[in-house]
């Protein structure tokens, strides 16, 4: 008999930068048996590091580049982590509007230690300060397109992955 848990997919994770995305969409594909896709390293793969498509070519041509790669990730069946920007674009949001998308909220206080060190392009100037400025920019948008959210700050990659499978109606 397997562990696997069955899921409708694709299934759509969103948040802020921090909120654990990535860890939690490869345990949650895992778990379900299914590839796991983060399209911020899909971007890497194909045009470079995020931080350089910014300083070369700016934050407008990066959320277009970022729109077709969401577009086609979102006809797999897989997970999908998608950077914290996405949801901006019109065309993500109604192509988000029938799938499973789970919200992963975290707190100022638990996401400053995760982005210690990074080299996120919108917080170059700013740290926490801006962090919690572009959340609160993109909270409405996060709550619009959710259809279930869950709070990572203090939560185990385990526990969360429980919760969202839970919540979907996974059967093994």
């Amino acid at each position: 008999m397997s562990d696997t848990v069955r899921l409708a997919l694709p299934i759509v994770l969103v948040g802020p930068m921090g909120a654990g995305k990535s860890r939690v969409g490869h345990r949650l594909a895992e778990s379900v048996g299914a590839p796991f896709i983060d399209t911020d390293l899909r971007i890497i793969e194909r045009y470079g590091p995020i931080e350089e498509i910014f300083e070369r070519e700016g934050e407008e041509y990066f959320r277009i580049v970022e729109r077709e790669v969401v577009a086609e990730a979102l006809r797999e069946e897989a997970v999908i982590s998608l950077g914290g920007g996405a949801v901006l674009h019109a065309d993500t949001r109604d192509d988000l509007a029938g799938l499973p998308v789970v919200w992963l909220k975290v707190s100022a206080s638990a996401v400053a230690p995760r982005l210690v060190g990074g080299n996120r392009p919108l917080l170059a100037d700013g740290g926490i300060e801006r962090w919690s400025a572009i959340l609160a920019q993109r909270r409405p948008v996060y709550e619009a397109v959710a259809k279930y959210s869950i709070d990572t700050s203090r939560r185990s990659v385990a526990r969360i992955v429980d919760d969202i499978t839970g919540h979907f109606g996974g059967t093994r």
